[in-house]
């Protein structure tokens, strides 16, 4: 029989042994048993359970739900004054009250909005009715009956024994509610004692010298255990991805190009690349503009002289089988510094270095870092990406050349038997081609990549030999990882919102 306990009565949580002693006298017992029977909060109890679960095979519990009806305050009230349908029928008089009268009485003004409530249903329970004068407009409230019988308040006082549609309707009315109660049954274990010992874990030197160990007992190994999780760094997706195709570039014999110069001047990123210097690209709503230093300075290493006016004359007036641009090309423009918008900036650098070792020797280049634009952020496109980009440059190489090396390059990546090429126009590359590879998920063909042969208004200021042609590929780093690691919002993959566990736990790259 449990013995409800006020908590102000309540005694402070029983010791294991306490309990130990009471399991073993009334086994299998259950915890709010437990909790009446040492007039403590059941919590208590559930505690020192949990305690004396610690020691292997000495209790077995198992989890018990209860939920019963039980009174809101609503409804407690309602228990000690009668329903609110009763109280109004008993203040209207046997000969009747008009409606008004009866809503300024004081008993049915203290009631509040209940008041409302108890007159529709004492009208539905047909205690009342109400007779309206056509006259005067005036309603009248009457008895239909002598006696009733308040139902609600007989359901109230044994809610257990109630219909279920009777129950529905006190719980819609919030006069019951549902209370769940969880408790353990408790019974003995297979090592039940009344004195608990904890076990050694440890066989020490003293124990062997002094034969201690035969009596004392250890806590078995659990060999199945998984060991501590080992604090280690991990890589970031676009870092693996980064990595594969470095490797890639490396093992077709290209050599990559310092790219840790983010700040460039407007002069190597666009002008050097034959890139007008009305061109929309070079507007702040698509450029990032520097206010401190805003230019760089004329007398350093950034401005060879000649190649300087080579440039200018090109843009002005043509020349190497063009006829330039037509206008006034402005050395302040040039010397304007930005965020790098395309790793070609560092292309342009190392083409007219390499223009000015003799002889010509050709090369191979490649670069993956870094660069900035001023995007409209969304779920693909952010201000700071990855720009990957291949450069080769030889004798007499044709756009057969170019098409053969991206087939070999897109081949190692997976992609190289489906491409096609489709032309397209990029200030600095003629001819230029996009690049598309068949998407079997998608079940067509998606723009892989960029790329072009660079003008010779671009390459023959620089002083390269005019025999020497250029060919050059770009794409994103961003773009194929959120593919291969099924990531659709660009901002989980880089910036605030990065999962550091997905870092932790994304799989091995393998292209």
């Amino acid at each position: 029989r449990l013995v409800c306990v006020s908590p102000s009565l309540q005694m402070p949580a029983p010791s294991t042994e306490q309990v130990l002693a009471a399991i073993d006298k009334a086994a299998p017992v259950s915890s709010l048993q437990l909790a009446a029977d040492f007039g403590c909060d059941h919590q208590d109890i559930i505690g020192v359970l949990k305690s004396i679960s610690c020691f292997e095979d000495v209790i077995e519990t198992k989890d018990e739900t209860e939920e019963k009806l039980v009174l809101t305050e609503e409804g407690e009230e309602i228990l000690r004054q009668g329903t609110y349908e009763a109280r109004v029928f008993a203040m209207v008089p046997a000969d009747g009250i008009m409606q008004d009268q009866l809503q300024q009485l004081p008993a049915y003004t203290a009631l509040g909005d209940k008041a409302r409530i108890g007159f529709a249903k004492a009208c539905a329970a047909k205690w009342i009715a109400t007779e309206k004068n056509k006259a005067d407009k005036t309603v009248k409230v009457l008895k239909t009956t002598n006696s009733i019988e308040d139902t609600v308040l007989l359901q109230l006082k044994n809610p257990a024994n109630i219909s279920a549609n009777d129950q529905k309707e006190l719980l819609k009315r919030k006069l019951l509610a549902k209370q769940v109660t969880k408790s353990l049954t408790v019974s003995k274990g297979s090592g039940f004692t009344l004195q608990l010992r904890k076990k050694d874990t440890t066989l020490t030197p003293e124990m062997l010298l002094d034969g201690s160990w035969v009596q004392r007992e250890f806590k078995q190994y659990n060999l199945a255990a998984l060991g501590a999780p080992v604090a280690a760094g991990a890589l970031h997706p676009l870092l693996k991805v980064r990595a594969e195709y470095r490797q890639i570039f490396l093992e077709m014999g290209f050599e990559e190009m310092p790219t840790n110069n983010f700040v460039e001047n407007s002069f190597w990123n666009f002008d050097a690349l034959f890139q007008p210097q009305q061109h929309p690209a070079r507007d702040a709503h698509d450029t990032f503009f520097l206010s401190d230093p805003a230019t760089s300075s004329l007398d350093g290493p950034d401005f060879p002289k000649e190649y300087l006016e080579r440039v200018k004359q090109t843009h002005e007036n043509g020349g190497y089988g063009s006829q330039g641009y037509g206008y006034d090309w402005d050395i302040n423009e040039a010397r304007k510094n930005i965020l790098r918008t395309h790793t070609t900036a560092v292309s342009s650098r190392m083409l007219y270095k390499l223009a000015q070792q003799k002889p010509f020797r050709p090369v191979k280049y490649f670069s993956i870092d870094r660069v900035f634009r001023n995007e409209t952020l969304d779920s693909t496109h952010l201000a700071e990406f990855h720009q990957i980009e291949g450069v080769i440059a030889d004798y007499n190489l044709t756009l057969g050349d170019l098409m053969g090396t991206l087939s070999n390059f897109f081949q190692r990546l997976g992609m190289g038997g489906n491409l096609k090429f489709k032309p397209a126009f990029n200030p600095y590359t003629e001819p230029s081609m996009e690049v598309f590879s068949f998407h079997s998920g998608l079940n067509k063909l998606v723009e892989v990549g960029n790329s072009g042969m660079f003008r010779p208004e671009m390459l023959q200021p620089m002083g390269l030999p005019e025999d020497v042609t250029v060919i050059a590929w770009g794409l994103s780093v961003e773009r194929p990882t959120m593919i291969k690691y099924g990531i659709d919002n660009i901002r989980e993959l880089v910036g605030p919102k990065v999962d550091l566990a997905m870092a932790q736990s994304n799989p091995i790259c393998r292209l």
